[in-house]
């Protein structure tokens, strides 16, 4: 990963921060200045004030330190070639400029200050200064001292900023797929909830408007409706428990009765014809030796056929609905529903959502569904891979 820029890390001045740079930069012109300003005033006035003047204007540049970082570190470490108060500025400079970690700008700064604070120790007046060779030395652990540390402060502020920006980032992904997972979860049961209770509940419907309609049935045939049609309510009540069951089953499985799956077909097809729907399948997988449906391949399956009986049953009443499922390990599994479109509904309301969440269902498996109109005909037409 690429570093970021100084100025991506640097932290914002606070007025307390910039008044303890302050205070330390003139307690560093004080220490250099001290050994030189009396001897500057009587031997060499002209030093004195050119000393002072100097000194505050490289007070004045260090406050541009952060916008032109190498122009006015290089400028006030000039300007302590001729005067001791700017000490202080052309320190705070170098330390904020090593701060950035670009060595030739640092190697540039040192060599400049170097040779700045020897030119002023060897032109200015002070008879009783160490020797030349000492305050050499002295200067260069100095500004080896201050531009390591700048350094040492550009590496730990790089440091926090990174380690920071990678918990935000991580805290921001980490939501990023809570919302998701819970957006996936809210679309699992709501797709469980329409494949499981709309089939029974457009049962139950089916024998209620039947009731509604027929007004030669006797005593006993009323009574028989009505125990179908509380059967089915049963039913339906037992699947809601097992729907339900997901928010609470910490694997996500119902936990009532077992999904449905390939084998699980004939059953549907007897329930609905009892039902009085009229359907004919064709199952071309059954004669192939390859071994049973895999059950997540299965139960899409029988999820579509389901769904396919619903929509006939609420839309084309009375009409034949034609099942073809074919197919192999090799080509997958195609499923085609066709049936005559209805002259009217059977009156049982509907979202609209069935064949949306079958979509879904079908694409989370790596299949693909697609319904059309086909003349007179409404066709639903899948397919999904054998090992889904």
């Amino acid at each position: 990963m690429d570093h970021p820029s100084p100025e991506t890390y640097q932290p914002t001045l606070s007025r307390w921060g910039q008044a303890w740079r302050v205070l330390l930069c003139l307690g560093i012109s004080a220490l250099v200045w001290s050994g030189y300003a009396d001897h500057q005033a009587s031997d060499v006035p002209v030093l004195f004030w050119v000393d002072l003047v100097v000194g505050v204007a490289a007070y004045v540049l260090m406050f541009f330190r952060r916008r032109w970082p190498l122009a006015i570190a290089v400028v006030t470490n000039l300007m302590g070639a001729v005067s001791g108060v700017a000490a202080g500025p052309a320190t705070l400079t170098s330390v904020s400029l090593a701060t950035r970690r670009r060595l030739p700008h640092v190697l540039l700064v040192a060599v400049l200050a170097l040779g700045a604070s020897t030119l002023y120790t060897e032109t200015q007046p002070n008879p009783t200064s160490e020797p030349a060779w000492i305050e050499f030395f002295s200067a260069v652990l100095a500004i080896a001292a201050s531009m390591g540390w700048g350094m040492f402060i550009g590496s730990r502020r790089e440091l926090l900023w990174t380690l920071r920006n990678r918990a935000e980032r991580a805290e921001a992904e980490q939501d990023l797929r809570i919302t998701q997972a819970r957006g996936n979860e809210r679309a699992r049961i709501a797709r469980e909830m329409h494949d499981v209770l709309a089939h029974r509940i457009s049962q139950i419907s089916l024998h209620a408007g039947a009731l509604s309609f027929r007004e030669d049935l006797t005593a006993e045939e009323v009574r028989t409706s009505a125990s179908v049609i509380q059967a089915k309510a049963h039913e339906a009540l037992t699947d809601l428990r097992g729907v339900l069951g997901v928010l609470r089953d910490e694997s996500g499985e119902l936990l009532d009765t077992p999904q449905p799956t390939y084998a699980d077909l004939p059953a549907l097809l007897d329930e609905a014809r009892s039902a009085g729907l009229n359907v004919e399948f064709h199952d071309d997988l059954q004669a192939l030796d390859h071994g049973p449906v895999p059950e997540v391949v299965g139960r899409t399956v029988y999820r579509i056929i389901q769904e396919g009986m619903t929509n006939a049953r609420k839309h084309a009443p009375g009409a034949l609905l034609t099942i073809e499922v074919a197919g192999s390990p090799d080509d997958g599994i195609d499923v085609l529903l066709r049936n005559p479109l209805g002259f009217r509904s059977s009156g049982t309301p509907g979202a609209g959502l069935g064949l949306v969440g079958l979509t879904e269902r079908t694409q989370l498996r790596g299949g693909r569904l697609h319904h059309r109109r086909d003349g007179s005909t409404f066709v639903v037409q899948a397919w999904i891979p054998w090992a889904a």
